[in-house]
C-alpha cells in the first residue's frame, strides 16, 4: 500500500513574487511532496505582471525544484484543491495584522471542506515587512528593492519601467 502524496497549495497573486514568498515556497517544498503555487485570477485587479508573466517568473525561479508547480486558478480555492487532490493550504503570516483575515479564510475553507487543512508559515524574519503591494510602490517611486525580490523579478521590474518610459516619450 503506497502512502498518499502530501500535496499543498500556496495561493496568492504573487504580483510580484517577493523574497518572502520564495522563503515560504522553498520551506514548503521540503515539508510537502508537492507544492502548487496557485496564482489567483482576479479580473477586478489591475496587475503589474500578467498571469503568464507571473507563471513564467515563478517557474524560472524554481526551475531546480521539481516538486514546485505553478498554475493559475479562479473560483473557490476549496474546489481547486479538490481538483488537485490537495489537503493542505499554505498561507504566509507576516504580522498579527494578517492573522484575523487569514484565520477567517481558514475557517471558511474548513466549513466548505472539512478535510482541507490550513498551515500558517511565517517568512524568515528579514522578510516579515515585505508585501507585493509595498514592493510595487517602492519600486515605482524609485526605491531600491534588491534582496527583497529574486534577481529575475528585479530585472523584470526594470524592464517594465523601461517600457513605460519609452511609451511616455
Amino acid at each position: 500500500m503506497s502512502t498518499p502524496k502530501r500535496v499543498a497549495i500556496y495561493p496568492g497573486s504573487f504580483d510580484p513574487l517577493t523574497s518572502g514568498h520564495v522563503d515560504i515556497i522553498e520551506r514548503g517544498s521540503r515539508i510537502f511532496d508537492s507544492i502548487i503555487v496557485a496564482i489567483l485570477v482576479n479580473v477586478e485587479k489591475a496587475p503589474l505582471f500578467s498571469e503568464s508573466e507571473r507563471v513564467a517568473i515563478i517557474r524560472e525561479v524554481f526551475k531546480d525544484k521539481p516538486n514546485v508547480q505553478v498554475e493559475t486558478f479562479n473560483g473557490l480555492l476549496v474546489d481547486y484543491a479538490k481538483r488537485k487532490q490537495a489537503h493542505v493550504i499554505v498561507r504566509g503570516l507576516r504580522a498579527v495584522s494578517d492573522f484575523e483575515y487569514e484565520f477567517q479564510m481558514a475557517l471558511m475553507n474548513r466549513h466548505l471542506d472539512p478535510s482541507l487543512e490550513t498551515v500558517f508559515m511565517m517568512p524568515a524574519e528579514q522578510y516579515t515587512y515585505i508585501s507585493s503591494r509595498l514592493i510595487k510602490e517602492v519600486f515605482t517611486l524609485g526605491g531600491e528593492v534588491t534582496g527583497l525580490v529574486p534577481p529575475l523579478v528585479e530585472e523584470r521590474l526594470r524592464d517594465k519601467a523601461k517600457g513605460r518610459r519609452q511609451k511616455a516619450q
